[in-house]
């Protein structure tokens, strides 16, 4: 523009090169484990001075270790670097009606300890000092000192609203529901605090090292004590613009009765086919009654003929919630998970796949979880060392 004062955008800087290129060499070092100078220049192209004043940089800034060196090979033995463990450290949260799980993990995404608390009888007004102390637990248990959290993410049974950051759909949850709530276990704990959708933080789980892992666009069905789903597109989750996205327990589904207000009664149609209490509900009219759905799943699997109605009755109410979203979003795959899906393994997934291939246009692929523990504390992990190691590899 003629007579402008405004500059064109400089090409990059030499710190901004030096920032890029030490971020590339951390990631290496993440996902192959120790290398030498002359592995990280050949994974990055650069040259021997190059990285050499590179790894002096990170190893200056305590961001990378020597870890010995190379043995067996021609030549002289090379030094071998890995990222510090000790550069950070996260928390990652599981809270259900029953339980909060903690993990606390390093930098590399090792887990140094896990602390379970359970919440019977917490009154509402107890929620934050008590997710407090189970995560200062947790730091003990790992060996920590107080304050050594950089970021935690809590996986909860609701949706937190996007503008308010009031949770929703988690009336389960007596305490969660406090205006700024996530400020108030960030003061309490000390360190930076995300609530997210457990389901969302499983998916999360999924397409960073389970079932779902190379895919771009998929949706994972929870079935547990609630139903509730993830939709990931283009490799992103889709939260909605309330951040609703996913809530299907509530989805108008054939065989359920409509709720017609759910803002004000807590069971919708979905939910009223799949849910634990229908399961459970299913299992004894197929005379396999048994404390929990899971149990209920476990001994029709091994009861010929009344398991195997069973079996087949659960698949195609599973099916008809999943036609009803594969319509809308066709994805690529779908991951049944939860502790139903999970419970029924290979047989029950097999026959959720074949009800919805005759039911659905669309026939994505149908996948059980591929994760042993908690999907949705690995999740809440991975979303906390995502935001530490932006912050710590980009400041140092």
């Amino acid at each position: 523009m003629t007579g402008s004062s405004a500059k064109a955008p400089l090409a990059g800087t030499p710190s901004l090169l030096r920032a890029i290129n030490d971020r590339a060499a951390l990631e290496l070092l993440l996902e192959n484990g120790p290398l030498s100078r002359t592995q990280i220049g050949t994974l990055t192209g650069l040259s021997k001075p190059t990285a050499s004043q590179l790894l002096a940089r990170l190893e200056a800034a305590g961001l990378v270790l020597p870890v010995g060196t190379t043995a067996g090979g021609p030549g002289p033995n090379a030094q071998l670097y890995q990222v510090n463990p000790a550069a950070g450290h996260v928390a990652g949260l599981d809270v259900t009606n029953s339980h909060v799980r903690v993990a606390i993990a390093d930098i590399t995404g090792s887990t140094l300890a896990e602390h379970v608390v359970p919440t019977k009888g917490w009154a509402a007004a107890e929620t934050v000092p008590r997710v407090a102390g189970a995560v200062a637990g947790a730091v003990r248990a790992a060996g920590l000192a107080e304050g050594a959290l950089h970021t935690v993410v809590i996986g909860v049974g609701g949706a937190p609203d996007p503008v308010t950051g009031k949770l929703r759909y988690a009336s389960h949850l007596p305490g969660w529901h406090a205006p700024r709530l996530a400020e108030g276990l960030a003061e309490a704990i000390g360190a930076p605090v995300t609530i997210e959708n457990d389901v969302n933080l499983a998916a999360v789980a999924e397409q960073s090292s389970g079932a779902a892992r190379g895919f771009e666009d998929f949706v994972l069905l929870w079935a547990g004590e609630g139903i509730g789903a993830a939709i990931v597109i283009a490799g992103r989750l889709h939260r909605g613009f309330t951040g609703g996205a996913g809530e299907v327990g509530y989805m108008p589904v054939p065989g359920a009765p409509v709720v017609k207000d759910v803002r004000r009664r807590n069971s919708g149609g979905f939910q009223e086919l799949v849910g634990a209490p229908a399961v459970r509900a299913l299992a004894k009219e197929h005379g396999l009654g048994a404390p929990t759905a899971e149990e209920s799943v476990a001994k029709a699997l091994a009861t010929p003929g009344a398991g195997d109605a069973f079996l087949a009755e659960l698949a195609a109410r599973l099916a008809v919630g999943l036609a009803v979203i594969v319509a809308v979003v066709d994805p690529r795959l779908v991951v049944v998970s939860g502790g139903v899906p999970n419970a029924g393994g290979e047989r029950l997934r097999a026959l959720v796949a074949e009800e919805l291939a005759r039911i659905a246009a669309a026939r994505p692929e149908v996948r059980g979880s591929a994760l042993s523990g908690s999907p949705v504390l690995l999740g809440a992990l991975q979303r906390a060392l995502a935001a530490a190691r932006e912050a710590v590899f980009s400041t140092h």
